[in-house]
């Protein structure tokens, strides 16, 4: 699978669409749509279900390096306000203050990122290691592990700084129970 295609995929999902779209009108800082629900609208269209079966949620991830509580929460209660309607959750995350929250959270360490992209490459799983967002002719695409997993509906770890085989194994457990056909290649 290429870009383009994974694109096409991922696009079919009309809620990703609006959301991408938002994104840009409001010009937040490095804002990405990011993770399953580009990966699994893929996994939905390539397996012919709905395109939103399985999807818990909607992860935007932007970069301000104001790392105030209230700067994110402001901007978590904007998105909330201008995709209320669509009817999903959308989680949006400020990756400049990750570190702050994610060791108290989740008793892992958690270095500072410098941009957006970062956080993408500290997925839990390779194969939703992506990223889309729009530019000025078209779309952005960040995907540092490309996109043959999502076309072999494979699940594959991201073993790094805050790796958790518990977390992973429970969040592949979900995957497989949703898309029987994934394969799921266990931790190392």
């Amino acid at each position: 699978m290429d870009q383009d295609r994974f694109l096409a995929l991922a696009l079919k999902n009309p809620v990703n669409v609006v959301i991408i779209d938002e994104l840009a009108r409001l010009a937040l800082p490095d804002a990405w749509l990011v993770s399953g629900c580009l990966v699994q609208t893929a996994w939905n269209v390539l397996t012919g279900r709905t395109v939103d079966h399985g999807i818990a949620d909607y992860d935007v991830f932007y970069f301000d390096p104001d790392t105030s509580w209230e700067a994110e929460d402001a901007v978590i209660r904007t998105l909330h306000a201008r995709f209320g309607h669509l009817g999903v959750k959308v989680e949006t995350r400020n990756q400049a203050r990750v570190h702050l929250w994610y060791p108290g959270k989740h008793g892992l360490p958690y270095p500072p990122l410098t941009c957006s992209t970062d956080g993408i490459d500290r997925f839990l799983t390779q194969n939703t290691q992506v990223g889309v967002r729009r530019a000025r002719d078209g779309f952005e695409v960040y995907a540092p592990h490309g996109f043959d997993d999502i076309a072999g509906l494979i699940a594959r770890s991201n073993p790094g700084p805050n790796f958790s085989a518990a977390n992973y194994a429970e969040k592949a457990a979900r995957w497989k129970a949703l898309w029987p056909e994934i394969t799921v290649i266990p931790a190392e």
